[in-house]
Formats: C-alpha cells, structure tokens, sequence
C-alpha cells in the first residue's frame, strides 16, 4: 500500500534531510511544501496520508494549518515537528487533533515510529469508512416499514410486540423481517446488528 506523506516546514534544509530520511521506504510518498499557504492551496486535492507540519512559517500559521486539515473531507493524520515547542503548544495542538507533537532535534527513529502509528490509525480509519459506506449502501435497499420493523429488531422487541406496535399482523412482520435478513445478505440478527451499528443506525 502507498503512504503519502507531506512535509509542510518553511526551512528548506528540514525538509531535504526529511526528504532524504523518508525517500529511503519504498512505499513511500513525498510531497514538500515551503509554506503553509501553499500546503493549503492543494490541500482538497491531496490523496489521503501523514502531515509533518511545523508550527512556525511565514503567513498561515501551523496552528492554523492543523485547523484546516482537521476540518478537510480528506482523512490525514498530523505530527507537529516544531523546534520552539512547549507544553501549551502541545496540548492545543493535540486537542485540535494533531496525532503527535515531536521538538527539534528529534531522533528520526522517534519519528518514524510515531508515522508508522499515524498510518495505522489512518489505515483503520479508512477502513472503517469503507465499511459504514458498504453498511449504509445495504440499509438503503430496505423500505421504510422494512426500516421499521428493523429498529424494532434492534430493541430486541418479539415479533408479536412489533406487530402491534405497527398495526400489523405478525405474519406480515416475519415477512418483512425476512425481507430485512435477504437485502442486508446475512441469516442471523447479529449480523444484521452489525450491518446497522455500521451504517449509523443506532444513532437515529
């Protein structure tokens, strides 16, 4: 799998040694930016990956930046490379989101431990993604009384309780459950559970 990686530090000889540092893994991508300006400008069209950002830069600042990459469609995860760090600095930038917070000079073993964790995160994130899209894909195949019936299953509510509920006669609930069971592609109520906790329908 291909890793992306953007540098994103104004000082031009930290990002040719990052460059050397992490040109060395195959798998890897490298974008480099001089600025924070310019790393946003192409920000929305950037494959997903790891940010290595420092915080301070002419224009935009690092901060600033970290806002805008927490908000962006795009999934990435950030480590904040900053050689004027301080606890204050740090926590901000971890509750905005930052995924790490190294201080100049750094062991480059410390970073690239801490970009192999970031790329776990994010990988999962990825997948987790693709399965609540596949989820909410199948829950859009039920109808609305098919939904219904479903969010009564989800309750744990017997089939003579949902028919009430509905005005329905249970006869017709074991016809929609099973209409439930065959579009979401799965025999057993747990796994129809699963498909719905994926698909956000425990939230509604």
């Amino acid at each position: 799998m291909i890793r992306h990686v953007y540098i994103v530090d104004d000082d031009e000889p930290v990002r040719a040694s990052l460059h050397a540092l992490l040109g060395t893994r195959s798998d890897t991508v490298i974008g480099s930016f001089a600025s924070g300006d310019t790393f946003l400008r192409g920000l929305g069209e950037l494959e997903s990956g790891v940010v290595l950002l420092d915080m301070h830069m002419p224009g935009t600042a690092g901060m600033d930046v970290l806002h805008s990459i927490v908000r962006a469609p795009t999934r990435h995860e950030t480590i904040i490379i900053t050689g004027q760090g301080n606890i204050a600095m740090a926590v901000e930038a971890m509750r905005t989101g930052a995924f790490d917070f190294l201080e100049k000079p750094y062991d480059h073993r410390t970073l690239l431990a801490a970009m192999d964790s970031a790329f776990l995160r994010l990988e999962s994130a990825v997948q987790d993604r693709a399965a609540a899209d596949t989820a909410r894909a199948q829950l859009a195949l039920l109808s609305g009384r098919e939904r219904d019936v479903l969010m009564r299953m989800i309750d744990g509510r017997a089939n003579k309780l949902i028919a009430h509920e509905l005005n329905i006669s249970p006869r017709t609930v074991e016809y929609y459950r099973a209409n439930v069971m065959a579009k979401l592609g799965v025999r057993s109520l747990p796994e129809a559970l699963r498909i719905a906790f994926a698909g956000g329908m425990m939230d509604e």
